[in-house]
């Protein structure tokens, strides 16, 4: 009686063991995934608005395709403010995924989102050239068209690697988790956990 005993009480210690290591894991997993996405969304809004600053000043003191550059930038980074602001706000404010199939899920759609983003960039470098390319052949304000064609490629470019980095990052977490679960092991009535010795 005694050995059934001891037996169900290690039986459940090494449950409530389990149980905690995955929270535990989740949990911290959790807060690495909210620190980078709101240390991403800081970059872009810090980007945003130096732009901003640097977009108005340089728009009222200069000419030509010059002024048109800077216009560009400040207008482009009215948009990239608020999509950094509801990113970080959203990050922030959300909660915790219940398990880590599910964090697991929420951080590859977050990765082909900044895939997407980073096929979107790209396409804003080449209509950044277009508009360069399309100056050449205009009388109608060909200035306009250089200056918002090079402020396009500027930050089409600066997009594409900021994407390109918060993805490699990311991933290298999403690939903890998805180690994470190779260790669980789901039956039709049982849950399991394997530790490597």
């Amino acid at each position: 009686m005694q050995k059934l005993f001891l037996t169900l009480i290690l039986v459940l210690f090494l449950f409530t063991f389990d149980t905690f290591a995955q929270n535990s894991s989740i949990a911290e997993a959790y807060k690495q995934d909210v620190k980078i996405r709101k240390t991403g969304m800081a970059i872009l809004g810090t980007w945003a608005v130096g732009n901003m600053i640097t977009g108005a000043i340089g728009r009222s003191q200069s000419s030509g395709q010059t002024a048109y550059f800077h216009e560009m930038n400040l207008i482009w980074n009215v948009v990239n403010l608020g999509i950094a602001g509801a990113g970080y706000y959203f990050t922030a404010t959300g909660e915790m995924p219940e398990n880590a199939s599910a964090l697991l899920n929420d951080q590859v759609s977050f990765q082909k989102t900044l895939l997407f983003n980073a096929g979107l960039d790209l396409a804003y470098i080449a209509g950044g050239f277009y508009l360069m390319e399309r100056a050449k052949s205009t009388t109608n304000r060909p200035e306009r068209l250089k200056g918002y064609g090079k402020s396009v490629i500027l930050q089409g470019s600066f997009l594409f690697v900021f994407d390109i980095i918060l993805h490699t990052i990311h991933s290298k977490q999403s690939s903890q988790i998805s180690d994470f679960l190779t260790h669980v092991q789901l039956g039709p009535n049982q849950v399991g956990f394997l530790i490597g010795l």
